[in-house]
């Protein structure tokens, strides 16, 4: 018998989404017939707009749409992603710094690949979302770890980066409305931490899919415009998934310097080509319609956050900080940890979560899917009266913990 791998060490490395499995998991219960409520995907529960969706319908009857269309994606689509772009950060982009890519994640891999070689150190802050390190990984490129906590709000500051960075850093990942946090950087702090990743020549990767929604006194600020010395070091990654309920029709974008927008659309041309061209017509209509939908969508949002935290801070040995953006709560839960609750003892927040799936039929991700054990990841972007049980059950259960 062969004594090969079957699998290549590369591809054997790369851990399942643990966000995708804790919801896949989820649904397999209550298809079960148990009652689960799902706190894991990090999907809005409404459904497309309707003006979306009708033009996905036109599109589809439209022969031109039925054939292959340019790797980098539809015309017309980047341009309107570039005139988007403007009007909502104010970064003046041109469509052939525009490529549409199936998904957020194509974006973010096909960046990491394009700008990293073997050995490239990213600095990225934890907790980071599930698919940054795997993209970096299969990059060739080398994740260095900046951990936050909840004293900070889960925000790291320029001390804090430089202490990470080393003669091997290329790129610093920065995301802000962040994912699994919900945290959010200052106009101030944004501008520190584009100054300094100049200042040493970094390249900046940007995550911006969560652009629109923060909440509160909160505010939104690109690091692209907000800091323009960093020129031509920048990469702006965004879609249309969390904003517009788009989850399904899978269109991202990369916006960048001309040079690493060609590399990557030529990096798409084989590995994809066109992103569908039904889904595209979509999201044009999404990015050039207005944002009244958006703001709907972002008021119910906020009106469950303010109910998750406040009844997450009810509960004995949890504690969490207020998410600034996204539609995420991280609350801390490792005074927990080790405590007695139904007979077991949970000695990490991935036992724990195992234990509450079990015993309250309620879906959380645990801490160490992204990179900070000893807390819970649980999306608020699911109704009202599900969100108030399940966090119900949550807090009954825990309440029983005792030393």
């Amino acid at each position: 018998m062969s004594s090969r791998r079957r699998i290549s060490a590369r591809i054997a490395a790369i851990s399942e989404s643990a966000t995708l499995a804790v919801d896949a998991k989820a649904k397999a219960m209550k298809a079960a017939g148990r009652p689960v409520i799902g706190f894991g995907a990090g999907e809005p529960d409404f459904p497309t707009p309707g003006y979306i969706v009708e033009a996905a319908i036109e599109a589809a009857r439209d022969p031109r749409m039925h054939k292959y269309t340019p790797a980098g994606g539809l015309p017309e689509l980047k341009q309107a992603i570039a005139a988007k772009t403007r009007r909502d950060s104010g970064y003046a982009a041109e469509p052939s710094q525009v490529l549409v890519t199936n998904g957020g994640k194509q974006a973010v891999y096909e960046a990491f690949a394009t700008l990293l070689d073997p050995g490239d150190e990213v600095l990225v802050v934890a907790p980071y979302w599930t698919t940054y390190p795997e993209a970096i990984k299969l990059a060739g490129g080398v994740q260095v770890d900046v951990v936050t906590d909840e004293s900070t709000g889960y925000l790291a500051g320029v001390e804090q980066l430089e202490a990470a960075r080393t003669e091997r850093t290329k790129a610093l990942l920065f995301v802000s409305p962040s994912n699994p946090t919900g945290a959010v950087h200052s106009r101030e702090q944004t501008v520190a931490i584009g100054r300094w990743a100049a200042e040493h020549g970094l390249w900046v990767v940007t995550d911006e899919i969560y652009e629109h929604l923060v909440y509160g006194d909160a505010e939104f600020t690109s690091i692209a415009t907000a800091v323009p010395e960093l020129g031509d070091q920048v990469v702006i990654l965004n879609g249309v998934a969390k904003t517009y309920a788009m989850t399904g029709w899978r269109v991202g974008w990369l916006i960048g310097p001309a040079d690493v927008v060609k590399a990557a659309t030529n990096l798409q041309s084989h590995a994809t080509s066109n992103v569908s061209n039904v889904a595209q017509m979509a999201a044009l209509a999404a990015v050039s319609g207005d944002l009244s939908a958006v703001a709907e969508m972002r008021a119910a949002f906020d009106r469950r956050r303010q109910t998750m935290v406040r009844m997450l801070n009810d509960i004995p040995g949890v504690f969490c900080p207020e998410p600034k953006g996204a539609f995420y709560a991280y609350p801390s839960v490792k005074e927990l940890i080790g405590k007695e609750l139904r007979g077991r003892r949970p000695r990490s927040s991935g036992e724990l979560a195992e234990l509450i799936l079990e015993e309250a039929e309620v879906a959380v991700v645990p801490g160490e899917a992204f990179g900070t054990p000893g807390y819970f990841r649980l999306s608020y972007a699911l109704g009202d009266d599900d969100l108030a049980e399940g966090v119900s059950r949550l807090g009954k259960l825990l309440s029983e913990a005792r030393s």
